[in-house]
């Protein structure tokens, strides 16, 4: 009877341990599953901000050439209809 409470013992013992060691890789993999999700949010964080920073540089460009393109529009305008129907004043032209 003592020899079969010793074997039960021992396979009690290395049961105990086996599912110890498996519940210690499944921490470790929860923890590098952890951080490895912090460092992809931590580049995603990154690309945001970068993306949102060249949104703003396009949207200054994107606001210069609209103003510019506005100015044009106007000078255009003036100029057929400087062609079109004449000078409103007769300048005196200068020669050189």
């Amino acid at each position: 009877m003592a020899e079969e409470n010793s074997r039960s013992w021992q396979f009690n013992r290395r049961v105990n341990l086996t599912v110890l060691i498996q519940l210690l890789f499944l921490a470790s993999l929860i923890v590098g599953s952890w951080v490895n999700l912090q460092r992809q949010l931590d580049l995603l964080q990154h690309d945001v901000t970068m993306l949102l920073q060249c949104q703003k540089n396009f949207e200054r460009k994107l606001e210069s050439l609209s103003a510019k393109s506005t100015s044009y529009e106007y000078r255009l305008r003036a100029l057929e209809r400087v062609l079109t129907e004449g000078p409103l004043v007769d300048m005196p032209r200068k020669t050189f």
